[in-house]
C-alpha cells in the first residue's frame, strides 16, 4: 500500500494517502478513547440515576452551594458562556428544581436557589457533580497540567478547532 507523507510549512506531518497510524499515534488515540469513554460513561450514569444531564447536575450543585447566585456567577463558576448558563437555568426552573427570583437591590438581577426537587436529584446522582474529568485534573500537579495545556494547545491548533467550543460543558457534547 503506498504511503505518502509530506511536511507542511510549519514542519508538521500531514497525510495525503497514508491511512495507517504510527504506533505513537495509535497509543495516543487509544488514550483519548479511554478519556472520552470515562467521561461519557459518567454522564450516562448521571442521566440514568438522576434523570438530568451532567451540566444540569453541575449547575444544581453550584446553586445549592451558592444560594442567591446569579446567572453570570453560575456561568463564571462553571466556566461556560452566559447563554449556556441561562439555558441551563431555564430548564431547571421549568422542571421546578430551581427558583429564580428578583429580590435584591438590582431588580433586574436574578438570584437562584435550589428547590426540594433539585435537592432530591442531587441526592440520587453519582458524583462528582462537575464531572470526572475536572475531578481528575484537580489531582494532577501544576507541572503536569502545564505540559497538558501546552500539548493540547498544539493538538487543537492541528485540528483547526473552534475555540468557542471551550465554553460548552462536556456533558452537552
Amino acid at each position: 500500500m503506498p504511503t505518502e507523507k509530506r511536511t507542511t510549512n510549519k514542519g508538521v506531518r500531514s497525510r495525503a494517502l497514508d491511512t495507517q497510524l504510527s504506533e505513537p499515534e495509535v497509543r495516543v488515540l487509544r488514550r483519548f478513547r479511554v478519556v472520552f469513554n470515562a467521561v461519557k460513561t459518567h454522564f450516562q450514569q448521571v442521566e440514568k440515576k438522576a434523570g438530568v444531564g451532567g451540566a444540569q447536575l453541575w449547575a444544581l450543585s453550584v446553586i445549592r452551594a451558592n444560594p442567591g447566585i446569579g446567572v453570570n456567577g453560575l456561568a463564571s463558576t462553571m466556566d461556560v458562556h452566559q447563554t449556556t448558563a441561562s439555558n441551563l437555568v431555564k430548564a431547571l426552573v421549568t422542571a421546578e428544581m430551581v427558583a429564580a427570583e428578583k429580590n435584591g437591590p438590582d431588580r433586574r438581577a436574578v438570584q437562584l436557589r435550589i428547590l426540594p426537587a433539585g435537592r432530591g436529584v442531587l441526592r440520587k446522582a453519582p458524583g462528582p457533580f462537575a464531572g470526572v474529568l475536572p475531578e481528575a485534573l484537580a489531582t494532577l500537579d501544576a507541572q503536569t497540567l502545564e505540559r497538558l495545556d501546552h500539548d493540547l494547545a498544539l493538538l487543537i491548533e492541528a485540528l483547526h478547532a473552534d475555540d468557542r467550543a471551550a465554553g460548552i460543558p462536556l456533558a452537552q457534547m
